[in-house]
């Protein structure tokens, strides 16, 4: 239960889009923003799925979510900015910022804000040498999102100091009791990430996109044309196909499913000895208290050796107090994570 991957695969429309792209030849070079009918699409995408209104114009399709972001950081990190990052948080972030010689500054999260960076700490986390926010909702490693009104206070924080926030929805369309929504169109200079990895469960098609302000997508497809030439072709053409509603009504299924197993797990988990202090409302992840049996890394390896479970420990993904916790994905069929929660329990019983 530690990979971060959906089980499912891509709905048929979009397998056979792929099939068909390759039996007509259409795997020449696109153009490096992506094909026109995709960059439409995902515009439609956010506009109907979303709620946000956007200019096709606005959005890069790019290799995966990690290409956008690594193309949005080289877009606006100059050597010697300081960038603001969740911890714990997705892990890349630290490193891609390094990458253009910028500096992660962690901002400490913990279960009294959903693991999320409220407005009290950005702007106390905020100096004269940030440049930039940078955050996921849901979030990676607890599933937790941020709400719609935290995020128009921190942009409008972010746009009265000329600084960017970066939001990696990833995992937008995956969320539970509320509607998904979209940060694309917040006050102030704003770069959304998303992919097509898993919501779309489309994760070695390595497709993703980006949504930028207009003023900067000539010199992020600059970079594009330099760092990817542009996305995969087959993955573009396979893409199209993940909006039509047959594609959509298998991949709100997968939603629902996801959800089913979010709730039987988290209690699940629980019963066993670890605690939850913040339920995902997000992802499929969960982020669980394992200190009552040790720190996250010798748990994780006592666990592996002596159940055949395996979990993320906390330390993966930042400092601060990370030791204390692990990150279960409920990625695994419902009878797999009852097995699995099974072993979890009777192990946790034997080692108290």
């Amino acid at each position: 239960m530690e990979i971060g991957e959906p089980d499912f695969t891509a709905p048929p429309p979009v397998v056979e889009a792929a099939a068909r792209a390759l039996r007509d030849g259409e795997t020449a070079y696109t153009p490096a923003l992506g094909l026109g009918a995709l960059r439409e699409a995902i515009a439609q995408f956010h506009r109907e799925q979303l709620g946000v209104e956007i200019a096709p114009e606005r959005v890069a399709v790019t290799a995966g979510a990690s290409g956008a972001l690594l193309l949005v950081l080289a877009l606006y990190v100059d050597p010697g900015d300081e960038i603001l990052v969740p911890d714990p948080g997705y892990p890349a972030y630290r490193h891609f910022v390094r990458a253009f010689e910028g500096a992660a500054k962690a901002i400490p999260v913990g279960p009294e804000t959903r693991f999320q960076p409220g407005l009290d700490l950005v702007s106390a986390a905020w100096g004269p040498r940030t440049r930039a926010l940078l955050l996921g909702t849901p979030c990676n490693p607890t599933g937790t999102t941020i709400s719609r009104s935290e995020l128009v206070r921190l942009a409008e924080f972010v746009a009265a100091r000329e600084g960017l926030l970066i939001v990696d929805e990833t995992y937008q369309g995956l969320v539970y009791g509320s509607s998904p929504s979209s940060a694309a169109d917040l006050p102030g200079e704003v770069a959304v990430v998303n992919s097509f990895s898993k919501y779309f469960c489309m994760t070695g098609w390595r497709l993703g996109w980006a949504v930028l302000p207009s003023p900067r997508i000539r010199d992020f497809e600059k970079l594009a044309q330099h760092f990817f030439i542009c996305p995969s072709t087959i993955a573009q053409r396979a893409a199209l196909a993940a909006f039509t509603p047959e594609s959509l009504r298998i991949l709100e299924g997968h939603r629902q499913e996801f959800r089913r197993r979010r709730d039987f797990l988290v209690p699940a988990v629980e019963l066993a000895g670890l605690s939850v202090p913040s339920a995902p409302d997000g992802a499929f992840y969960l982020y669980a208290d394992c200190s009552h049996f040790g720190s996250a890394g010798d748990f994780t390896l006592r666990l592996l050796q002596g159940a055949a479970v395996a979990l993320t420990p906390g330390t993966d993904f930042g400092t601060n107090a990370t030791e204390r916790f692990v990150r279960l994905s409920y990625t695994r069929s419902l009878a797999d994570l009852e097995e699995g929660a099974e072993r979890l329990a009777r192990f946790c019983r034997t080692t108290a």
